[in-house]
């Protein structure tokens, strides 16, 4: 490209006063690129934000894999053997023993159903985050609180509940004890140790942790646990790590990852960024028709200039490459704006929390914008490619003029 040709294309797309109208809709052309460009990055950023945010608060609370046992019922008695046995294994950074079950929770201000978990602290630290964020209290002596066993609430459960940091509630567990009067529910106090909040909605409303021993106690079940989560080095390797860790269990046990445990909630998201991609990006084709309007509409007002300019000597190839320019800085100028703009308002959108949710619904707080470098470029890429596109009718056309027939009356 020439800087002759770079001028004429400049100079097209600055009309003069009489051809205002050429301006407007060379103004409306980048515009709609920008808003394009703009929105598909956003859309993109708050499908990314979910994604990332809601995988990384799971596998915060989770393991990466599960082992536990084919026949729902039984317990897995020889679990220190097992774990040793894992730990062993290539990938697996940890391994940690647990017990839980559903029970009611009695507190203050209400009873709820809630998770119990039953778990080796120190074990449990390597394989989950959940308890890194406790926002008061410990998980020293969670075997003994002052005479009880102790308890470590989601922050908003202990918050339903009203049980503040050392107060005591009521855990009930509906595997009752067997009486000639019929069964009767297991019942134990405990004293609340800790509160911790993961920053996902449904563990900190529905989740607590106590001790191995407090939970086998509480159900009677001697020394079992229900599951072995593991966590590897790698959670993406999670499929192909819990199928050797099945066979090395052996043919009683069987293993789960956490992408079949959330296999909807994923598959719900990537076909929503596939969607968003495809309505959202329709915008950039709105965009490259008017791109296309804009360029037609210079070639039928600037017949007698493009004459005069292969009159003078300009080749066929330089005035199809002059109306090519023209689409390409719309392009260009739309692409900058919109990718500015967009990731200037995911930043903010992000940092300050604009758009709040309700957790009991989407289990966040806010909406999370994390636009990648890559989605820039790609976006980019595209918009350019349709940009380009959209002119090559008009350049097409523009060649077609016969120098002679265009001056004939002139």
């Amino acid at each position: 490209m020439s800087a002759f040709e770079l001028f004429i294309a400049g100079r097209y797309l600055r009309a003069r006063r009489r051809e205002k109208v050429i301006s407007v809709i060379t103004v409306i052309s980048v515009a709609g690129v920008a808003a394009g460009v703009m929105a598909l990055l956003i859309s993109l950023a708050v499908n990314n934000g979910f994604r990332n945010t809601l995988q990384r608060d799971l596998l915060g609370a989770t393991a990466h894999v599960n082992i536990v046992r084919k026949q729902s019922g039984e317990g897995i008695g020889n679990w220190p053997e097992l774990v040793r046995k894992i730990q062993q294994a290539p990938h697996v950074v940890a391994a940690a023993p647990v017990l839980y079950d559903v029970v009611l929770v009695s507190g203050v201000a209400t009873s709820k159903s809630a998770v119990l978990k039953g778990i080796i602290p120190a074990d449990e630290l390597k394989t989950s985050d959940a308890l890194r964020r406790l926002k008061a209290g410990s998980l020293e002596n969670l075997d003994d609180v002052n005479g009880l066993p102790g308890i470590v609430l989601g922050a908003r459960l202990a918050q339903d509940l009203g049980t503040p940091l050392h107060s005591v509630l009521t855990v009930i567990s509906p595997e009752g004890t067997l009486t000639p009067e019929g069964p009767r529910p297991r019942i134990q106090r405990f004293r609340v140790s800790g509160i911790f909040e993961s920053g996902f909605f449904d563990f900190d409303d529905n989740w607590a942790y106590t001790s191995l021993g407090s939970v086998q106690k509480l159900l009677s079940v001697g020394d079992v646990v229900n599951s072995i989560e593991v966590r590897l080095d790698d959670l993406y390797l999670a499929s192909q790590v819990g199928e050797r860790l099945e066979k090395l269990a052996g043919p009683d046990y069987s293993a789960t990852n956490w992408e079949q445990q959330n296999r909807q909630l994923l598959n719900a998201l990537k076909m929503e960024r596939a969607v968003t991609a495809v309505t959202i990006g329709l915008i950039v084709l709105v965009a490259a028709l008017n791109i296309l309007i804009t360029l037609t509409m210079i070639v039928l007002t600037k017949y007698k200039d493009i004459a005069v300019l292969m009159s003078m000597g300009a080749t066929r190839k330089q005035i199809r490459r002059i109306f090519i320019l023209q689409g390409v800085i719309i392009g260009l100028v739309g692409t900058a704006i919109g990718l500015s703009i967009g990731y200037t308002l995911c930043y903010f959108a992000d940092q300050y929390r604009w758009i709040r949710l309700d957790e009991t619904v989407y289990a966040l707080s806010f909406v999370p914008f994390e636009p990648r470098p890559w989605d820039g470029v790609w976006i980019a890429a595209a918009a350019l490619g349709v940009s380009l596109l959209a002119t090559l009718y008009p350049a097409r056309n523009a060649t077609r003029i016969t120098p002679v027939e265009v001056l004939r009356y002139e």
